[in-house]
């Protein structure tokens, strides 16, 4: 523990506390531990178990948001693309995106001028540029009902949301800072010109203090009620919450490709292969009032969903083919001029960082708003006005995080296929559905969970979409993992083909496991 201030409170001595375990916040502890500082993350549920784990799973730069003259986001958002393919090229890969002209809406030449743009201000290199498609003899055509006869084909990236939020909590770590999952953050008060933070932790009701020189709200949804209950701000925090849903359904199409659909009430929706079995059909974009840990897909905005995708497509989707939802809120930022009232999609995605420092009083940031494709970029931002009120870094530079792969991303940014086949050739018994499932969601990785089992039965008992014991493990030793939902929803989607049983067979492994490990630690 730091003695150097005399006649401080108890507790131990951070230089950066963050509130809040999704993109942003594990975001900026990357970043920061990762230049030498002293960093603490406290998170009060799972990691990304908000807003960060209901995205569309995209890394784009907003196409639409052109029409709302956010360029400099959407240049940030596609400068970023190929940064972070390049630093996690196992949960992220390239998508292709068709945009069928629709008569009755945007006209051909806006959409034209919008993909001249989208293709020229980001800098883009590695991926393919955007093409006209004639719907009627392209593949990407025969889904679509025949009065789509043109359209056009561009470019954007997939992300696996909330392993990217893991992967930068892992990273974090690694440099020392400590990831506090399922510890809620009871208040945080001025003493002697730090921050005296009082914390608990969840599953057993253990509460602790302890010291920062600085404190960042990335508490998204919750970020009002952190300011208001938490830290005691007098300043309001300026956030609207928008709930943004979606639905999965047994696939719609058999080739890869994917569809940004426009509505005539002016939003946009995605229709993206999911999971090899499945389509992912979404987002709808409405304000929310209620608590943020309740959001659910409404009936309506279900119906709303499959009744925009069947006005595309062939085949009709109807709410009885949806086999899961998930829903989220966006904490989007609603001051300075914005219209409270105007509508949910032309708020801003943009993010907005709120720095409070007073006088012989320790630093305060709040972050409203952000894209998960903008995470680091906003978090080298909140580190530029944190940096004068922190002790002088001794790590690695400002922008280390555009290189340094993540965890288990050190290969080559095409070099997918290969890493399966050295996976497949070394680990001869697993099928090859498994090695490319755990080469995606673990990169080279995938060598720490199988060690040095030779045998399928060395991994343990199966349980439904080839989850083993021996991945469970790995998950509660690395990858903060408490319940079966971090492990079905979160760090994997396996929950899509695990039945009810195995559930509480899952439960059960995990349970005896998070124990043995507090034993060890």
């Amino acid at each position: 523990m730091d003695q150097e201030i005399l006649g401080q409170p108890p507790g131990e001595l951070y230089d950066l506390v963050i509130i809040g375990g999704g993109i942003n916040g594990c975001g900026i502890a990357r970043d920061a531990a990762g230049r030498g500082w002293r960093v603490l993350l406290c998170e009060q549920n799972d990691l990304a178990s908000g807003t960060s784990s209901a995205s569309t799973k995209l890394i784009h730069g907003g196409l639409r948001y052109l029409e709302h003259y956010e360029f400099r986001l959407v240049r940030e958002a596609l400068l970023e693309r190929e940064t972070l393919w390049g630093i996690a090229p196992h949960i992220i890969w390239p998508l292709r995106f068709v945009l069928p002209y629709h008569r009755k809406l945007r006209p051909r030449w806006l959409l034209r001028l919008g993909l001249f743009l989208y293709d020229h201000i980001g800098g883009r290199k590695r991926l393919p540029a955007t093409r006209s498609v004639d719907l009627a003899t392209d593949p990407t055509g025969a889904p679509l009902k025949p009065e789509f006869q043109r359209g056009f084909e561009y470019s954007d990236c997939w992300v696996e949301d909330s392993r990217l939020v893991v992967l930068n909590a892992r990273d974090a770590e690694a440099f020392g800072a400590s990831i506090l999952t399922r510890t809620r953050c009871l208040s945080a008060e001025h003493r002697q010109g730090l921050w005296s933070v009082t914390l608990r932790d969840e599953p057993s009701g253990t509460v602790s203090t302890v010291r920062a020189r600085a404190l960042v709200n990335a508490a998204g949804p919750w970020v009002d009620v952190v300011a208001r209950s938490v830290t005691r701000t007098n300043e309001r925090s300026p956030v609207r919450l928008v709930q943004g849903s979606h639905i999965v359904v047994p696939r719609l199409y058999d080739h890869d490709g994917c569809y940004i659909f426009q509505n005539a009430d002016n939003r946009i929706f995605f229709v993206i292969p999911y999971e090899q079995d499945f389509s992912l059909i979404g987002t709808t974009d409405q304000d929310y009032d209620g608590d943020p840990g309740a959001v659910h897909a409404s009936q309506a905005e279900i119906d709303y969903l499959c009744r925009s995708a069947s006005e595309y497509l062939r085949q009709p989707v109807t709410p009885d083919q949806v086999v899961w939802t998930y829903s989220g809120v966006r904490p989007l930022y609603a001051g300075d001029g914005e219209d409270p009232g105007g509508a949910a999609q032309s708020a801003t995605r943009d993010y907005v960082l709120k720095l409070v420092a007073e006088p012989q009083a320790p630093a305060l940031l709040s972050i409203f708003g952000g894209k998960i494709t903008t995470y680091r970029k906003l978090a080298e931002a909140a580190l530029a006005q944190l940096q004068p009120h922190l002790p002088k870094p001794v790590g690695r530079r400002a922008g280390w995080t555009a290189t340094a792969p993540l965890p288990g991303g050190d290969f080559p940014r095409d070099g997918y296929d290969a890493l399966v086949e050295q996976a497949a050739a070394r680990y001869r018994f697993l099928s090859r559905p498994h090695v490319r499932r755990l080469v995606r969601a673990y990169g080279t990785c995938i060598h720490d969970l199988i060690g040095d089992a030779a045998s399928l039965e060395q991994l343990g008992a199966r349980y439904g979409g080839d989850l083993t014991d021996a991945e469970l493990r790995y998950l509660v030793d690395r990858e903060w993992v408490r319940s079966a939902a971090d492990a079905l929803w979160r760090r994997s989607k396996l929950g899509l083909r695990v039945r009810p049983g195995e559930v509480e067979a899952i439960e059960a492994v995990i349970d005896r496991a998070v124990p043995a490990m507090r034993q060890i630690a």
